[in-house]
């Protein structure tokens, strides 16, 4: 009996794996780390009936997690003329899903904080004081304000790094690799 193509099935399994536990360490699931090297093994986009078959998960659960991956900006439907189901495509390049998942979380991140800023930054200068009965208090107001300030700056600056980043600028600073060599066994 011929061993190859089970152990090459094996192979594309341990590799699939490794692609979910990645995406569990970069704090995305487990479950979108699965499909996602699913249908980096399968070389072409896939169809959620084929992608539910491969995985061992329910077509309304991967429904979910295919939703959850085109919020992350890691997959999209594509149209293949012929195929009447949507297909899901991935980034095959690595650094570019890369980038999508984590512009994607610190848009939501900077998109939240920013929020919160302005509302805590509106409530402080509402706030009406008596500056004979409460120096200490004007003081911390003042210093609140300052700090809301402080964290306008750190998420203006998370907002350019995320803009380089999405630019590709970052390959600039710190290339990709291009290729392996002797040297990188």
């Amino acid at each position: 009996m011929d061993e190859f193509p089970h152990q090459l099935e094996e192979s594309k399994e341990q590799f699939i794996e490794k692609i979910a536990d990645n995406m569990h360490a970069f704090g995305v699931s487990e479950t979108i780390g699965k499909v996602l090297g699913t249908i980096y093994m399968n070389r072409e986009p896939m169809t959620l009936d084929q992608l539910s078959e491969a995985t061992g998960m329910s077509k309304m659960r991967m429904s979910q997690v295919v939703r959850e991956m085109i919020a992350l900006n890691i997959a999209e439907k594509v149209f293949k003329k012929g195929v009447r189901k949507d297909l899901i495509q991935v980034e095959d390049d690595y650094y570019q899903t890369f980038i999508a998942l984590f512009t994607s979380n610190w848009r939501k991140a900077v998109s939240k904080s920013r929020s919160f800023e302005r509302k805590l930054r509106n409530e402080l200068h509402e706030m009406e004081s008596d500056s004979v009965q409460h120096d200490a208090a004007i003081k911390e107001k003042q210093n609140m304000i300052k700090e809301t300030e402080l964290w306008s700056d750190y998420y203006n600056w998370i907002s350019r790094l995320i803009d380089f980043f999405e630019s590709g600028e970052i390959f600039k600073h710190v290339p990709k690799k291009e290729g392996r060599n002797d040297d990188d066994k």
